[in-house]
């Protein structure tokens, strides 16, 4: 179900600084940005823990940055305190832009928006900016001024009623699930290392672009042997179930829900576990009481192999 999507916030990067700004601030190479290329990357600490899972888009007022609204005044803040001498200003979007998720193109097509081509990914028309979702071949980011998103049918109140709005963003999240698309919330911020959520494996990290905040962390956790802790998807029987809850499965591993939604009964969801059964730390130990869970594991639209090649 395609729609308005109010849990995503959005926060621009503009200024003639704005591009290195941020190259030097998050784990991928914002040069592809220039190329008209939409961008997967993470913010993190300086201990190399993901702050934010960014999704950046080369809009012509800046460089956007989606993430969950609940994590954009906290985001903003913690850049703040590196702009220094940089020409860059930064923006809380939420209110006056929108993000409308869209599956499929007929929305798109009816509303004469153009689309992303392959090569691209992105593609902007009077300020409406719409970004192929990964490697998915007919998912998209639709963002702009919300008033010029009402105006081509996009969103307000012909789109998205309040009874609808859930149903939209379960089957936004349930997309990103099967997707293998990793997020971070507030439950979850400064919890992994961005290998865990499998950044490397699906183009949201580059080891070759020089330094940025956490790379040292980073870097060495991808070059000094196998990731021990990865995500993977996961069916979960019916419960009372939370983003950032501890979890142990029947099979010994253990961990953290990243992302889930509900599908009839049961849910599906996204979690951080032990690669092996056997490598449970105090830590986990401690974040993992109770009964195991019966979780079914799924698979990913990607290999899980324990190092990515580097770009």
């Amino acid at each position: 179900m395609s729609g308005p999507l109010p849990y995503i916030g959005l926060l621009r990067f503009a200024g003639p600084d704005a591009h290195s700004f941020l190259q030097g601030q998050v784990s991928h190479d914002t040069r592809r940005l220039s190329a008209g290329a939409p961008l997967l990357a993470a913010y993190s600490t300086a201990q190399g823990r993901v702050v934010a899972v960014l999704h950046l888009l080369p809009h012509t007022s800046g460089v956007v940055a989606l993430l969950p609204r609940e994590l954009v005044l906290p985001t903003l803040e913690r850049l703040r305190k590196f702009v220094l001498r940089a020409k860059v200003t930064m923006e809380d979007l939420s209110q006056t832009y929108g993000v409308v998720g869209e599956h499929g193109s007929p929305a798109l097509s009816a509303a004469g928006l153009s689309l992303p081509d392959a090569g691209g990914g992105y593609v902007e028309h009077d300020g409406i900016g719409v970004a192929r979702v990964g490697a998915e071949p007919s998912r998209y980011w639709v963002i702009g001024p919300a008033a010029s998103l009402a105006q081509h049918g996009l969103a307000g109140e012909n789109r998205g009623g309040s009874g609808d709005l859930e149903r939209i963003e379960r089957d936004w999240r349930l997309a990103d699930i099967r997707a293998g698309l990793p997020q971070v919330y507030a439950a979850t911020c400064e919890m992994f290392v961005a290998q865990m959520l499998n950044l490397d494996l699906i183009d949201g990290i580059s080891f070759t672009k020089g330094c940025f905040t956490g790379q040292e962390i980073i870097a060495r956790t991808q070059h000094l042997g196998r990731i021990k802790r990865r995500m993977f998807r996961l069916r979960l029987p019916a419960g009372s179930w939370a983003i950032g809850q501890a979890l142990r499965l029947t099979d010994g591993r253990a961990g953290r829900l990243t992302e889930l939604a509900r599908v009839r009964e049961e849910f599906e969801a996204l979690a951080v576990l032990n690669t092996d059964a056997g490598a449970a730390g105090a830590a986990d130990t401690e974040a993992a009481p109770g009964d195991a869970v019966a979780a079914v594991e799924l698979p990913l639209p990607y290999p899980l192999r324990s190092a990515a090649t580097a770009r």
